[in-house]
């Protein structure tokens, strides 16, 4: 199985080639290639030669894949939409289905495959991006061998409503993305083991997530596809509350 991936949901634009390899023992997957840049304002521009490329030096065409998987938010507005109608467009074409991934899974994923430091079971991953008008968006992940899973909800709030519900098996919580720029501001930071503002989500992340769900059968039609942008279901349950 082979599937491309996609994120747009920060100032970073990233593609990722990853599946298994013909006679390859590992059977969970393996990043074929991948390309990141940082690319603010950019993404229409960049993300679409990107793929070409991608596609072009390892030799592999859209019509030779599974599946598409993409970073879904939340994130950058402009960034997700961007990233949406480029998968779509790439899907339809294709006849592929897609996967959506959480950008904050994919960032805290990213953490843990690009810093040796935080890879132990016994650590969780605090994941948090600037949503800009004073919030963050966050949410907190456990590993298990090698892979991230979301520990409660994905949350959207000031950052000095953060905190990480996890249970005793966690020994060290670390912070990671543009969150934790407001690090004064939330709480229990001096308790975190260490935290990383500069780390953005990556696709091989999001590849490397989407692969099980890929294996699972748990895909989606292109048209099915939609971003998480948090702020307006926020918004839409304040309403009706």
């Amino acid at each position: 199985m082979k599937l491309l991936a996609i994120d747009c949901s920060t100032e970073a634009c990233s593609v990722a080639l990853y599946g298994s390899q013909p006679n390859s023992k590992n059977k969970s997957g393996q990043t074929i290639a991948h390309n990141h840049e940082l690319a603010a304002r950019q993404h229409t521009q960049r993300l679409l030669p990107m793929v070409d490329q991608l596609l072009a030096n390892t030799e592999i065409s859209l019509n030779q894949l599974d599946a598409i998987a993409f970073g879904r938010g939340p994130g950058s507005f402009t960034g997700l939409r961007i990233c949406l109608g480029a998968v779509q467009g790439l899907a339809f074409g294709a006849e592929l289905p897609v996967i959506p991934i959480s950008s904050l899974a994919a960032l805290a994923q990213t953490a843990v495959n690009e810093l040796p430091e935080l890879r132990s079971d016994s650590i969780a991953i605090l994941s948090a991006i600037d949503a800009r008008m004073d919030e963050v968006y966050w949410g907190t992940y456990k590993q298990h061998q090698g892979l991230v899973s979301l520990v409660d909800d994905e949350h959207l709030s000031a950052p000095e409503q953060l905190y990480c519900p996890v249970d005793g098996t966690v020994k060290e919580i670390a912070g990671v993305g543009s969150g934790w720029n407001y690090a004064e501001r939330i709480p229990g930071t001096r308790e975190l083991s260490r935290f990383y503002p500069e780390v953005l989500p990556m696709a091989v992340g999001v590849a490397q997530l989407a692969y099980g769900e890929l294996s699972a059968g748990n895909v989606l039609r292109a048209d099915q596809a939609v971003p998480c942008y948090l702020r307006d279901e926020v918004a839409w349950q304040k309403q009706t509350d």
